[in-house]
């Protein structure tokens, strides 16, 4: 369905979702007493929303089929009286993270994959509702021991040549990605795969390569559209 007044960049979507985010969090800390009262069991079924204005709202679910945007979770009043306070709220958190997430990637159906990365990165950041109702602080990756000092991981590409990338930390194994190209073999050195250096993969022969071999680093590889290796793109001039 197209929504001519709906976010569309990363950053709008962000933007939205922050202040969707806010309102929530807002219901389930500062008013929440408010909220609970709302939440009455003998009305019908009721839903938690939250608007890009961070205000916070509980109101029966969207009549339009299907809805303009991906409804919340349903009847959050009938398990109030039955469970803790707490329990009830957290999982009221719970879900409402499980909304934002989906209107956000829903809004962002359009981006293409490295914005949607970026996009997940800005939500990332942010302490999620149920971690911010239950009052844990959110753990922190641990940064990898050559952090700084040289890419781990491998980088693969798609037939639209857009960048794939797969971190990897220190303490981090990844048995099957390294089974999956244990065989295979830098197209200028020789060498085999080994899942601690850069690779890249030529768009036009699919050989891979050390990044180190064909002079692109991780960054260099971001930013191009369509590798070609030095031996396709010698031909390319012939």
């Amino acid at each position: 369905m197209e929504m001519a007044s709906s976010p569309r960049t990363v950053e709008e979507i962000f933007k939205d979702y922050s202040g969707r985010r806010a309102g929530l969090v807002r219901a389930l800390t500062h008013d929440v007493d408010e909220f609970y009262g709302f939440c009455d069991p003998d009305k019908e079924n009721l839903c938690l929303y939250g608007h890009p204005s961070e205000t916070w709202e509980v109101t029966l679910p969207a009549e339009e089929v299907p809805p303009e945007l991906p409804e919340p979770a349903l009847g959050i009043n009938f398990a109030r009286d039955g469970m803790n306070r707490k329990d009830w709220l957290s999982l009221v958190a719970v879900h409402s993270d499980s909304w934002l997430l989906s209107v956000a990637f829903y809004l962002g159906a359009r981006l293409n994959r490295n914005e949607r990365k970026r996009l997940f990165s800005l939500i990332n950041d942010l302490p999620t509702v149920f971690e911010v109702v239950t009052e844990r602080k959110p753990v922190k990756d641990k940064p990898s021991v050559d952090s700084g000092s040289k890419s781990r991981g491998s980088t693969k590409r798609s037939s639209d040549g857009q960048v794939k990338s797969n971190p990897r930390l220190a303490d981090e194994i990844y048995e099957e990605e390294e089974d999956e190209h244990s065989e295979t073999l830098c197209g200028s050195c020789g060498g085999n795969y080994n899942a601690d250096e850069f690779w890249i993969g030529c768009d036009v022969c699919e050989r891979w390569f050390h990044g180190k071999c064909v002079k692109i680093t991780p960054a260099k590889a971001e930013s191009i559209k369509q590798y070609k290796c030095p031996s396709c793109m010698k031909r390319a001039r012939q």
